[in-house]
């Protein structure tokens, strides 16, 4: 039976904590497969004030994980046990670490150098994890992570840092299962999108097995030729319903081009009659995500928020010449100049991309157009074809809310993975029922220096004109 954190034999959800959790895509999956995330450990401060506002009663640290302990991070626990208003003492044990440490380093989609700092950045995770001493543990990065060279290794071709990483688990204790790729297509997301998945339990505890597909995903795009397991292809399973397309998960938002608050704020107040055209004009994936209904296999905590607002809907300023260019790609295709990807209506998503941070140049990651509208998608839009409910909210500002979608694991995928750890804990999910109000919203409006101070965190590395800027300071931008 799983420990509850408590010496008694009350039934309570299993302890989490996540490492390197960014805005909090896995921290949400592992919440709606029943963890509670008692602590959240994020080095950037923006994506540090998402996650305490979409999480308000995870304790979040703001530090480089090279500086952090698992003192600290259990002091962290024992702070949340309060939020969450659990009886008597936490007894120290943690049922799950979960985690997905900077990848930008081993992504074929990034620079991919072997010089990245940022790569060694998976040992602070197995160290975390030594110190922790969870019952499992999962780490989540791209595929490329596996077969990186380990530059560290002196004359031993073939080495991979990957074979490292293991070793080091190993050494601290840890029984490591095989490193399994899933794509989040198969998972519920529209969104063509592989990750790496490492796990590990303790040797007395029972393996969590690799997730089984939710469904049959639908094709890139019309026309393409389904893969095994894809939505027309034989070799698919007929017994799982097919995968939601880009349309199902964005036909019923509003178009933000209606709305001319958009062009200096995320948010808009919407009528009643628009909140019920999009209510009935939803799938049943955006019915999920618009709060509509809630899934039999959804145990996270219900949120208070506003159904008739909707978040995250920056416009984007796009020149007539452009614009005309997007109107003539065909969905599928690339505009032959920006080479920004047109989505297709019936298909899916490709992968969102963050773009770079702050530490990094701070460039903007290319944004798909819309499927039957000439400009880029919204944050908003990026999220739902991520698989974030709607309640979710980002930073107001487009490039740091497209920094944080596109980080973020799609919340479905990491329930996935983290459903097969509670099975192996050997407990029931428990569904709460008592909604929790969102954090200060001054979390969100936060300059990089507000932030910082709210954590007070380090600002050694950030540079100077990122710790000045506002959220209003951004350029509408011209594709």
């Amino acid at each position: 039976m799983a420990s509850n954190g408590t010496d008694t034999h009350a039934p309570a959800r299993p302890v989490a904590v996540d490492l390197f959790a960014g805005a909090g895509g896995l921290s949400l999956g592992a919440e709606r497969a029943g963890f509670d995330v008692m602590a959240a450990l994020e080095y950037d401060p923006i994506h540090a004030a998402a996650h305490a506002f979409n999480f308000p009663r995870t304790e979040v640290i703001c530090a480089n994980a090279r500086d952090v302990s698992g003192a600290e991070v259990q002091n962290a626990i024992r702070a949340s046990w309060k939020l969450h208003e659990r009886p008597g003492k936490w007894n120290g044990k943690v049922d799950a670490v979960f985690g997905g440490p900077p990848c930008q380093g081993f992504s074929v989609g990034g620079v991919g150098k072997a010089t990245d700092d940022r790569n060694e950045m998976v040992f602070e995770f197995s160290r975390l994890v030594g110190e922790l001493k969870p019952r499992y543990f999962v780490m989540e990065n791209v595929p490329g992570l596996q077969g990186y060279p380990d530059h560290e290794a002196e004359a031993e071709d073939g080495k991979r840092l990957i074979d490292r990483l293991i070793w080091q688990l190993e050494f601290v204790g840890y029984s490591v299962q095989a490193p399994t790729v899933l794509n989040a297509a198969f998972f519920g997301v529209p969104q063509d999108r592989r990750r790496l998945f490492l796990t590990g339990s303790l040797p007395d505890e029972e393996p969590p097995q690799t997730p089984s597909p939710w469904v049959r995903p639908v094709p890139k795009r019309r026309g393409d030729k389904p893969r095994k397991g894809y939505a027309g292809n034989p070799k698919a399973d007929e017994s799982l319903p097919i995968g939601p397309t880009v349309i199902d998960a964005i036909g019923d938002l509003p178009n933000p081009d209606d709305y001319d608050e958009l062009w200096k704020a995320d948010r808009v107040e919407l009528d009643e009659g628009r909140v019920g055209r999009s209510d009935a004009e939803a799938s049943m994936y955006a019915r999920a995500l618009r709060g509509q209904c809630v899934g039999l296999d959804d145990f996270s905590h219900p949120r208070e928020w506003n159904r008739g607002t909707i978040t995250s809907s920056m416009r984007t300023a796009h020149k007539l010449k452009p614009r005309q260019r997007m109107d003539k790609t065909t969905p599928g295709e690339f505009e032959a100049k920006s080479r920004l990807y047109r989505l297709d209506e019936w298909g899916l998503c490709p992968t969102l991309r963050a773009g770079s941070g702050y530490d990094r140049g701070s460039y903007t990651a290319p944004r798909p157009i819309h499927p039957n509208l000439p400009r880029v998608i919204t944050v908003r839009e990026a999220a739902r074809l991520d698989s974030f409910p709607d309640w979710f909210r980002f930073h107001p500002t487009k490039w740091h809310g497209f920094r944080q979608v596109g980080n973020a694991l799609p919340p479905y995928l990491g329930q996935a993975v983290a459903a097969e750890v509670i099975r192996s804990l050997g407990v029931g999910p428990i569904r709460p029922t008592d909604p929790i109000s969102l954090g200060d919203p001054q979390l969100l409006k936060a300059s990089m220096l507000e932030a910082a101070a709210h954590f007070d965190a380090d600002t050694d590395s950030i540079p100077g004109n990122q710790l000045r800027a506002r959220p209003d300071d951004e350029q509408r931008e011209a594709a």
